[in-house]
Formats: structure tokens, C-alpha cells, sequence
């Protein structure tokens, strides 16, 4: 029999499995890690960990307000690998150059997407795809065909940016946890923050009500290829030169790590921390099967669609 008083707290139980899921699977993977593996509590793998993680990191935070508008951005892997091409390119001019260069090139290219989908009324899928063999195309024509690598001198002061460390963590963590923390207070304290739920959650009642739905796309669009350009800047700062053939199907790794920590595909919810929890979640799979030494690197990818699709049927669950 269900009392009244159960309703409550199996309604309460769910918002917990809803918001928290993540994180929960999360502790539990790193916990049996810990244990299995005694490699994997090393600092130098946790620091290597979560260096990795931060670049993909940069990049989801722009994809979570995207999706929570309900759009989606396929764009962002060949503007992630636009954006170290263009930072390599721009060093031999100095610092500023070097990362002005990959925000102001991969943010226009963000913005004309906003521009697009939210004027136009055109679907996302269909701008962003081709905003993704635009960016493609316009790395292959500034590299010759992948034929020329910008190499960044040694002793650029850019290159600090990707490889200086403060008490052994590099400063590409930092940069995340800062844009996460602004990130999460731009979403949940702030006017746009509200209008970003808005917009997802029921677009046609969000324009009734006078929210500013065209502007919001054009926004989080704009931020999406700007944090993009900015993780491929900060790559290429860490590697040292402009690599043409990263960011090949990144865009789906950003879409997994959001919709695994929480955010609904279909928009209107959705938080930055769950984005971080999802990254944690899938470099820590990654790194497992790293460790195990026996398994393909392919299984990662099979993995990690095996986790996004049971994390999807179960949020729809949830939502019902």
C-alpha cells in the first residue's frame, strides 16, 4: 500500500538519483580503482588525470548551455583543433596573439552559428555539422593538407600556459575549475542563467513570457566556439605545436560527458558540476582500461557508449 507520506520521499529519492547519479557512480568507480589498481592513487596518475580531463572539460561547459537550450553544437572537435592551429600560427607573434587569435576566430564561427539557428530558425544538427567541415576544411587549407605543423618555441612564454604547474598540477586545470565555478554561478545566479532554462524547458511559453530566446542562442552558441578555440589554445600550448588531426569525434565526447552527468538531452536541466562529474566519470573508465593493459584502446569508445546509453534510458525513467 502507498501511504501519502511515501510519495513525497520516493518523489524526493528521485531528484536525488536525477542530480546525484553521477557523482555516485563516480566515488564507486574511483573507489574500486583505488583498490584494484595500486597505480591508479598515484598522484602522478591523478595529476595526469586530471590534466586530460580539463582540456574536454573547457569544451563541455560551452556544450552544456547549448543543451540545455535544447540545441546541440557539433561543431566544437574541428574548432578544438582549429583553435591549436591557429594559437601554434600565432605564437611566432607573441603571447597575446597566440591565444586572442583561436577565441576571436572560433568565437565568429560560434556566433554565425547562433546566428543561424536562432534568426533562421534552422536546425542545430544541420548548422553545426557544417560548421564542422567549415573548420575542418579551414584547418587543412591553413596547414596544406595537414602537411605543415606550427611547432611553439620552447621558450614562448605561451607554451607556460599549457605546461606550468602550481604545486605539480598544470595550469590547464586551473583555467577549467575557474570557468567551471563561473560557468555555474553565470547559470544559476544570473538573469541569462534563467533564460538558458527557459529556453529549454518550453521555448514557445519562454517567448510568451518576453524572454530574450534569440539572443540567448546567439549567446551560448558563441560561447561554445569560443571555449572550444580556447581548449584547443591550451592543447596546443601543452603539446607544443598545432596538431591537425585532434578533435576527430571530440564533439561526441563532450555531448557524452554532459548527458552523463545529468543533463537532458531534450533541455531545460542541467548543471556545470554534473558536466565535471561526467568528465571525472569517463577519464576514469578511460584510465582503467589503460591500466588493465590487456584491453584495446578501442574499448574505451565501446565503453563509453555503453555508459551514455544506459545513462540516457535511465534519465528518461527518471523523468517519467
Amino acid at each position: 500500500m502507498i501511504t501519502t507520506s511515501s510519495v513525497p520521499k520516493a518523489a524526493a529519492r528521485t531528484k536525488v538519483l536525477q542530480r546525484q547519479g553521477a557523482a555516485v557512480a563516480l566515488v564507486l568507480m574511483v573507489a574500486v580503482s583505488w583498490l584494484v589498481f595500486p597505480r591508479f592513487g598515484s598522484l602522478d596518475n591523478l595529476r595526469d588525470l586530471a590534466l586530460q580531463g580539463s582540456f574536454l572539460v573547457v569544451i563541455a561547459i560551452g556544450m552544456t548551455f547549448v543543451i540545455i537550450t535544447g540545441g546541440i553544437d557539433l561543431s566544437v572537435g574541428s574548432l578544438y583543433a582549429l583553435g591549436g592551429v591557429l594559437a601554434a600560427w600565432g605564437s611566432q607573434y607573441g603571447f597575446l596573439a597566440a591565444l586572442t587569435l583561436p577565441l576571436v576566430v572560433c568565437g565568429l564561427i560560434g556566433l554565425v552559428n547562433g546566428l543561424l539557428i536562432a534568426r533562421t530558425n534552422m536546425a542545430p544538427f544541420i548548422v553545426t555539422l557544417a560548421s564542422l567541415l567549415f573548420a575542418r576544411g579551414l584547418l587543412l587549407a591553413i596547414t596544406d593538407e595537414g602537411a605543415n605543423t606550427y611547432q611553439i618555441p620552447g621558450d614562448s612564454a605561451f607554451v607556460e600556459l599549457g605546461r606550468g604547474t602550481v604545486f605539480g598540477f598544470g595550469y590547464p586545470i586551473f583555467v577549467a575549475a575557474v570557468l567551471a565555478v563561473l560557468g555555474g554561478m553565470i547559470l544559476n545566479r544570473t538573469s541569462f542563467g534563467q533564460n538558458v532554462f527557459a529556453t529549454g524547458g518550453a521555448e514557445q511559453s519562454a517567448v510568451l513570457l518576453g524572454v530574450p530566446v534569440a539572443k540567448t542562442k546567439v549567446l551560448v552558441y558563441t560561447m561554445s566556439g569560443t571555449l572550444a578555440g580556447l581548449a584547443g589554445a591550451l592543447t596546443a600550448a601543452y603539446l607544443q605545436s598545432g596538431v591537425t588531426v585532434i578533435g576527430v569525434g571530440l564533439e561526441l565526447d563532450a555531448i557524452a560527458v554532459v548527458v552523463i552527468g545529468g543533463t537532458l538531452l531534450t533541455g531545460g536541466m542541467g548543471t556545470i558540476l554534473g558536466t565535471v562529474i561526467g568528465v571525472g566519470l569517463i577519464k576514469v573508465i578511460q584510465n582503467v582500461i589503460n591500466q588493465i593493459g590487456t584491453l584495446d584502446s578501442n574499448y574505451q569508445s565501446v565503453v563509453s557508449g555503453v555508459f551514455l546509453l544506459i545513462v540516457v534510458v535511465l534519465q528518461r525513467i527518471l523523468r517519467r
